[in-house]
């Protein structure tokens, strides 16, 4: 079988690169089509997945603008499609839907995030979405009758057990591993879905770093430009190696997403700030039934407060590490290892839509 799979992102390079690499030792023939966004090719260089990069012009930043480099996907994944001879396409964008109908191919669209935090997606893949795979928890609004629901999340796609296993000397290429030490990410909620949203802002993260100081080394991962007084915490790692120095941290602090979540799988705790908190159906399962993390809406009254009192009740949690490794073993023992799981959904496609 033919298999097209499209990244958009760098967290698709994650969710897709063990189920690539699966699809290939099982005797599939599996392109990669990616275009330039953020460290996504760095990331596929690094990993020696082979990938055609479909758009590698800038990326537009308005409505409209992101809706013509849509369009050149589209053309360009149409040809890409017909002249591969392509069974089977997958991935998290409308292009996945749009071109697979066209083509009238079998089509497998991933998500994890709730129909009504990207409203866009809905619009533009939803009537031509053949399957959409996403976690058990999530609400898929119209598209609910073309979902397959799974106990599982993205983020064990590639931080499951079967795939990923912590290593301390990938730390201490970096800096000593056994002293406590916070992570502190900052992004730049610049996407099309991130408009009015609002996140740790200067006077937050000065807050934080006042706070944590006392307790341990401060690292700060920031995909917007940093104030001078924070420069010193600037963390350069490798993003290849990102997980494994998330693995050991006493600590997350973020406004994203994904790497909130991230924090959790891997069993340390997590404090998301943005005004997403409530409204995205997997990470409120990690917050509130599984308590790995907590989640505080940035526009609330107090919300600061509130969030430098959470992570004072962290921090000085008797045992901590061994309380939130005990929760992470229950939500583990109730998921499942998605990248094995989307291998074979694939693979028995459409049968396994049954």
């Amino acid at each position: 079988m033919n298999v097209l799979i499209q990244l958009s992102h760098p967290a698709h390079f994650h969710l897709y690169k063990n189920v690539a690499r699966n699809l290939m030792d099982d005797g599939h023939q599996v392109y990669i089509l990616i275009k330039t966004k953020d460290i996504l090719e760095d990331l596929l260089k690094a990993s020696g997945l082979p990938y055609y990069n479909i758009l590698k012009e800038a990326h537009r930043k308005s409505k409209l603008g992101i809706f013509w480099d849509m369009l050149v996907r589209d053309w360009r994944m149409l040809r890409f499609v017909r002249k591969h001879h392509i069974d089977l396409l997958t991935g998290s964008t409308p292009e996945v839907a749009q071109v697979g109908w066209l083509t009238r191919k079998y089509r497998i669209n991933t998500g994890e995030d709730d129909m009504s935090v990207v409203p866009l997606f809905q619009k533009l893949a939803g009537p031509f979405i053949q399957t959409m795979l996403s976690p058990e928890v999530c609400d898929n609004g119209k598209l609910e009758a073309k979902s397959v629901k799974y106990p599982s999340y993205h983020e064990l796609a590639y931080l499951h057990p079967n795939h990923f296993q912590a290593d301390k000397t990938v730390v201490g290429r970096y800096f000593p591993v056994d002293t406590p030490y916070f992570i502190l990410r900052f992004s730049s909620l610049n996407a099309h879905h991130d408009a009015g949203i609002r996140g740790i802002n200067t006077a937050i993260a000065q807050r934080l770093v006042d706070l944590l100081k006392p307790h341990g080394r401060i690292y700060i991962t920031s995909e917007r430009e940093l104030e001078p007084q924070f420069e010193p915490y600037r963390i350069p790692i490798k993003t290849i190696d990102m997980h494994h120095v998330m693995a050991f941290a006493t600590l997350y602090i973020g406004d994203s997403q994904t790497m909130a979540a991230e924090a959790g799988v891997l069993g340390v705790p997590f404090v998301r700030f943005n005004d997403f908190v409530g409204r995205i159906g997997y990470l409120n399962e990690l917050e509130n039934v599984y308590h790995l993390g907590f989640g505080i809406k940035a526009s609330e009254t107090g919300s600061a407060d509130k969030m430098c009192e959470t992570v004072e009740a962290i921090i000085s949690t008797p045992d901590l590490k061994a309380t939130w490794a005990s929760r992470r073993q229950k939500m583990l023992s109730e998921k499942i290892d998605y990248a094995q799981y989307l291998t074979q959904f694939i693979e028995n496609y459409p049968e396994s839509k049954k």
